[in-house]
């Protein structure tokens, strides 16, 4: 059966809450001040097209704590309007949410927007080409993350092969042409809903997906400049894409885990066409211009962060299940 490795035991199907922690591929206990900064990274992140938050959650290790933890809550709300025994089984839901990381992050995260969304949104208008390829480092050595996850000595021809198609697919979508919406209610929605889903998901970028739909200025200004109406139908839009998304991506996690993150992993390779550093506005790929040599620095140092703080989870990592 696939992913049979993470069909829980009747011991732990018991004690769902620490079976999630002990089975999420090394993920640890981390402290307070730890996940503010967590939080904080993945929200700068945010603000840049073609990196995912999802990929720095499992860089540093809490991703499926985070996906669990938001389950748990949006099962918490649905008890409140569904029934039966609505005060309880509330209480149960909530009862198992990771307070201690979920609250630090989402304040990391709204402190790190607030404060890095116009600074992020000029370097990126001044300089693509060398953003562009400080985040192509960043990303080619996120990929090695999912793929640890998964195990991969248990990946199967199937598995390959479902990557490589959804990666192909992946590669096709982010060579289309940006298109410019008018950001009405509706269009925030849909596309704030669209988004959240990329913050879930290791590998796709919420911004870039914003930068598809010509949303990506707008909403950093909006977020700059405090612009509460707009971030309020923003807000909106994200609700609904997590409560849309997360129990299905839980599902997969527990259930098909190999091969969702395997895919996961097609996903993070296709869209990394988006970042080569020299393209047009069309999206068009062009041959590496003069300042290549700054370029090609800049994606060294970026691939050697990531590497670092990748090798540094897996060694404690490590060290965590050995004790």
């Amino acid at each position: 059966m696939d992913d049979a490795q993470t069909t829980p035991t009747t011991s732990q199907a018991e004690h769902p809450v620490e079976w999630v922690h002990a089975d999420s591929a090394g993920e640890r206990r981390t402290s307070i001040v730890g996940n503010l900064v967590r939080g904080a990274m993945i929200g700068v992140v945010e603000t840049v097209p073609g990196v995912s938050g999802g990929t720095v959650a499992l860089v540093v290790g809490i991703y499926t704590r985070l996906i669990d933890s938001a389950s748990h809550v949006v099962s918490a709300g649905r008890r409140v309007v569904t029934g039966p025994d609505r005060a309880a089984n509330m209480k149960s839901h909530l009862a198992q949410v990771d307070w201690k990381l979920i609250v630090p992050v989402v304040i990391g995260m709204a402190l790190a927007l607030f404060t890095a969304a116009g600074p992020v949104a000029d370097l990126v208008e001044t300089f693509p080409e060398l953003t562009r390829a400080a985040f192509f480092g960043m990303v080619l050595a996120s990929i090695s993350i999912p793929l640890r996850m998964a195990g991969i000595s248990g990946i199967r021809w199937s598995h390959i092969v479902a990557g490589l198609a959804v990666g192909a697919l992946a590669f096709w979508l982010v060579s289309i042409p940006p298109t410019t919406l008018e950001p009405s209610p509706l269009v925030l929605i849909v596309a704030a809903a669209i988004a959240v889903s990329a913050l879930l998901l290791p590998g796709l970028s919420g911004s870039f997906l914003l930068l598809t739909f010509g949303l990506y200025e707008p909403t950093l200004r909006a977020v700059d400049e405090r612009d509460l109406g707009y971030l309020g139908v923003f807000a909106l839009g994200l609700f609904i894409g997590v409560v849309s998304i997360v129990k299905g991506l839980e599902w997969l996690l527990h259930h098909r885990r190999r091969i969702t993150l395997v895919v996961l992993t097609g996903v993070m390779v296709g869209a990394m066409r988006t970042l080569w550093p020299w393209q047009s506005d069309a999206r068009d790929l062009a041959a590496p211009a003069d300042n290549w040599p700054l370029a090609l620095g800049l994606a060294v140092a970026g691939f050697a962060i990531v590497a670092i703080l990748s090798a540094v989870d897996a060694r404690l990592s490590r060290r965590q299940r050995l004790r």
